[in-house]
């Protein structure tokens, strides 16, 4: 088993944004593994997703997308709790990967983008990328609508 050191919680803590604690127990369970303890700690984002699922989401931003060239465009609603989590950097970030992810992959439906794999990193589908942000937030997040434009559609 690796031993668990300050600079390794730190590291894990700077990927994930999970507490010191969260950090330093998901580093203990997985022996120091740092692969390990980052998957544990996304699991635990799911977990807390699960858990704040029928919480209410009165706040949120608009984001948008337009693809280079300006044939593509798209605009996301995303809710959460707070206004104050809907201007965090974690949110504003997520809310444009959202826009991007709908601008790239064309999902017909809430339900379909879900349930795609993110772009920037295949082995993870957008509800996971969710739950992170919810792990990070501690808030229920959830995307309500978005609309697509492209240029010669019909």
């Amino acid at each position: 088993m690796a031993k668990v050191t300050i600079e390794t919680i730190k590291k894990l803590r700077e990927h994930t944004g999970a507490g010191v604690m969260e950090a330093k127990k998901a580093l203990e369970e997985s022996g120091g593994d740092e692969k390990k303890a980052v998957k544990l700690i996304n699991k635990h984002g799911l977990v807390k997703a699960e858990k704040r699922a029928e919480r209410e989401v009165p706040e949120g931003v608009i984001a948008s997308y337009v693809h280079h060239g300006g044939k593509i465009a798209t605009l996301l609603e995303l809710k959460c709790e707070t206004d104050f989590v809907a201007r965090t950097e974690e949110f504003e970030h997520l809310s444009r990967e959202l826009a991007m992810q709908v601008a790239s992959m064309d999902p017909k439906n809430v339900d379909a983008l879900l349930s795609q794999e993110y772009i920037r990193d295949p082995s993870k589908t957008i509800k996971e990328l969710i739950a992170e942000t919810v792990g990070k937030t501690g808030e229920k997040i959830e995307v309500k609508r978005f609309v697509r434009f492209e240029l010669g559609e019909k």
